[in-house]
């Protein structure tokens, strides 16, 4: 069944557990299906509600993506921890992590569709009287997809992870350190797709950068700079968080993004990784994306919650 405007199907299953009410909430994005989970400290009247914008592939409404081993679990882990302080949280599977969406995900897909799940969500919470304010949490790519999906209903932004730089240069950067030939292949690469919509012949080794599949995808990607977003936004205050451990987005990305927008509060929190852990050694890195039992960090939760509620 297909909806051409915003709605939303509100299965509630309410049980509380630590003086927490847990609903699922299900919204819908035309025939896409989008699964959620929204838990409200009952202790606390009018609480502010954050909203979980997640990063690249096909992560779950717990931080976990199924066929890739990633068992992180920390998005779920952040709702937990960020209950305990007063603050409602709602997070949803990625269209890409729901077995309904497989026959709508073709190559047909952009950015824009992921933009605009995230703008259902906010549109859903907007005028619910139980709270107060609405907190936009992106991370990774979802820095850059909270970014586009912002409106004057949200009061506050928290970028976690979230690159400066467009798609190309990231990728260029990420390639030039194993071999400058493949970063200059790439950078052909993306001046042909962003100038015919296509690539005619995809070196061997970017096939899975640049597989036909993914090209319309990446076009519509490219075209956004984070960086640039970021000083655009006028309504929202914003924190810029990035772990000193995280060997996906380096630190310096966010204090790229903090040169851009100086009033915007930045942190970097010591020892932690991109799934938000606390670390100690290279293997606790790996280990942490696959096992659910490295705690959060302590320091990230502090300074979300210092950032929310003030």
């Amino acid at each position: 069944m297909k909806f051409n405007f915003l709605l939303s199907c509100l299965f509630i299953s309410l049980f509380t557990y630590s003086q927490i009410i847990e609903e699922k909430v299900v919204l819908y994005n035309d025939s896409i299906v989008l699964p959620g989970t929204l838990t409200i400290p009952s202790t606390t009247s009018e609480p502010p509600v954050a909203i979980f914008i997640h990063g690249s592939g096909n992560v779950d409404r717990n931080g976990n993506q199924a066929g890739v081993n990633i068992n992180a679990n920390y998005i779920k882990q952040l709702s937990d921890s960020l209950n305990k302080y007063g603050i409602a949280f709602y997070r949803y599977d990625k269209r890409t992590a729901t077995a309904k969406n497989s026959k709508y995900m073709t190559s047909n897909v952009t950015i824009n569709n992921f933009v605009k799940d995230a703008q259902i969500a906010i549109e859903h919470f907007k005028n619910d009287p139980r709270f107060s304010d609405i907190v936009v949490i992106g991370h990774s790519q979802g820095s850059l997809i909270a970014m586009l999906a912002l409106s004057e209903d949200v009061t506050k932004f928290v970028s976690i992870s979230g690159p400066s730089m467009s798609i190309e240069e990231t990728l260029i950067q990420q390639l030039n350190t194993q071999a400058t030939a493949l970063g200059d292949k790439a950078r052909e690469h993306f001046t042909e797709l962003m100038t015919t919509d296509t690539i005619q012949k995809v070196h061997p080794f970017l096939m899975n950068i640049f597989a036909p599949v993914n090209q319309k995808f990446l076009k519509s990607w490219n075209q956004y700079v984070p960086a640039q977003l970021i000083h655009e936004i006028k309504t929202q205050k914003i924190l810029i968080v990035n772990g000193d451990s995280d060997s996906q987005v380096s630190p310096e990305e966010a204090r790229i993004l903090h040169q851009v927008k100086p009033e915007a509060t930045l942190a970097i929190i010591p020892k932690m990784n991109h799934v938000l852990k606390e670390i100690n050694s290279f293997q606790e890195n790996i280990n942490s994306y696959h096992k659910d039992t490295y705690p959060l960090s302590s320091k990230l939760i502090e300074a979300l919650v210092e950032f929310i509620i003030k």
